[in-house]
């Protein structure tokens, strides 16, 4: 069978197709799903769609509803608390991936699950922003000298933070991507472009179209890519809100222009399109045509969602973007030292 005519795929692409799904592709589904962090997605698709699924399969897509209900209602409510912590330092935050897909309603937020909460401010304002998130409990998780150097200096957020009573974590960024990355973002037109969130002052998200952008930036200069298959679903939804017509295709290849992330767009355009034939006006592909090459390494590295969706090259191909994700995140002169650091530090463990 052909990897993407596997059951969660076909799914995702076609949430009717699941009225046509015997038990032993609903076994398969439910496996994939929960592999990949999905199986919220699906079954909310499932009751959008209003299939009624078999009495063994609905206890599963049920309990994981409640799951993503839950953990939707906590980040609600830890936005909250941010929003208090920082409203002091008069600066605008910004909510970042699964956060901002819920807080905004986004396409993304469809069953979606989440570890941590994400937020932007601008760089300026980063030693105002973390002193009043440690007034009101939030402590640096990393607490080796190397490793606040890394984050404080060549990365684009502050060392991870971690709420001494709830245990909720946070990250802090200033920047889409490393400082010292080959590709130079601008958070700046990201931040001026936001909208706000019902019922705050200095909570905002990035629009659609930017939130389309940071997700291609995430996923595309990612080295691990256990959760792949999600954030290209992510995509998939969010483009097939917005790409509504030649008009909108233009505008987010302008957008992304502008941003300086032209390169990741057509890769997240591209693998979209093959993975979930997601629908996009006819001159879309040729636009991005100069992203091709990589189409073959991305799409084998997605395939590692599942041991059943995986082929024969998968391992290598996340090998070699766990290799490129470092290589474009700094140069080969902060590079080689940081990764020796890394393997003793490692060792230094195993000891």
């Amino acid at each position: 069978m052909n990897w993407l005519d596997s059951p969660l795929l076909r799914a995702l692409r076609t949430p009717a197709e699941m009225a046509r799904f015997g038990a032993k592709e609903w076994e398969l589904a439910i496996q994939q799903a929960r592999s990949s962090q999905l199986l919220g997605r699906l079954g909310a698709l499932a009751q959008r769609a209003g299939i009624e699924p078999p009495q063994v399969v609905l206890r599963h897509l049920t309990g994981m509803a409640s799951i993503v209900q839950k953990q939707h209602d906590a980040v609600r409510w830890e936005v909250g608390r941010i929003a208090r912590a920082l409203a002091g330092t008069g600066e605008p935050v910004l909510l970042l991936k699964g956060t901002a897909y819920v807080m905004s309603a986004s396409p993304a937020a469809l069953g979606r699950v989440f570890s941590d909460v994400d937020i932007l401010v601008q760089k300026p304002a980063l030693a105002r922003v973390e002193n009043a998130l440690q007034i009101h409990g939030w402590v640096t998780a990393a607490a080796g000298e190397y490793d606040q150097r890394y984050y404080r200096t060549w990365m684009h957020e502050l060392p991870p933070m971690i709420h001494m009573h709830r245990q909720t974590a946070l990250d802090v960024h200033h920047n889409l991507l490393p400082e010292t990355a080959k590709i130079k973002t601008r958070p700046d037109l990201v931040m001026a472009a936001r909208r706000p969130v019902q019922g705050y002052t200095n909570i905002f998200v990035p629009a659609l179209v930017d939130q389309i952008l940071h997700s291609a930036c995430h996923l595309f200069h990612e080295g691990e890519w256990k959760n792949g298959l999600r954030d290209l679903s992510d995509l998939d939804l969010m483009m097939r809100k917005y790409l509504i017509d030649e008009k909108k295709i233009d505008e987010l290849e302008s957008r992304a222009r502008d941003l300086n992330l032209l390169l990741p767009l057509s890769y997240a355009v591209r693998c979209a399109h093959h993975v979930f034939g997601t629908p996009l006006p006819p001159s879309a592909m040729g636009k991005f045509q100069r992203a091709r090459k990589m189409d073959a390494v991305f799409i084998g590295a997605i395939r590692s969602a599942h041991h059943s969706l995986a082929g024969p090259s998968t391992r290598w191909m996340e090998a070699a973007l766990y290799i490129r994700s470092h290589y474009l995140r700094m140069p080969l002169r902060l590079l080689v030292p940081h990764l020796v650091h890394q393997m003793v530090a490692r060792e230094g463990q195993k000891a």
